[in-house]
């Protein structure tokens, strides 16, 4: 049976987006972060892996792919995005939100989008 080893980013600055996701999430570097590549892991070695790839790609206005970051309630999802945004993510004016929306999506220091979830909602 397969699992989810690694989701790679592409960055334009590894070492800044290695900084941003590893003040995120507290993961660590396996090895040694190069300009060009370098993969972050769960100090407890559990779950999937984040990989940070050089890339000159454009990034995509609405990604096909992304993270969701889960925030237990309203009050912790409140203040992880203010967390995030202290550590360099911006807001994304994101014109597809939902009326009571439980995610608020931000883009890293690349500019990669992610979202912060509710998961407290029923």
């Amino acid at each position: 049976m397969l699992s989810i080893g690694s989701v790679v980013m592409g960055a334009s600055d590894v070492r800044r987006a290695a900084a941003f996701w590893t003040a995120a999430l507290g993961y660590v570097p396996r090895e040694e972060p190069e300009d060009d590549w370098v993969v972050l892991v769960h100090p407890e070695g559990t779950g999937a892996q984040i990989s940070l790839g050089l890339s000159e790609t454009p990034l995509q206005e609405y990604p096909r792919v992304h993270l969701d970051l889960y925030a237990g309630n309203a009050e912790d999802q409140v203040a992880e995005v203010e967390r995030l945004l202290g550590l360099g993510a911006r807001r994304v004016d994101w014109d597809l939100y939902p009326e009571d929306a439980d995610f608020v999506v931000l883009a890293d220091t690349e500019g990669n989008r992610f979202c912060v979830i509710d998961t407290g909602r029923e």
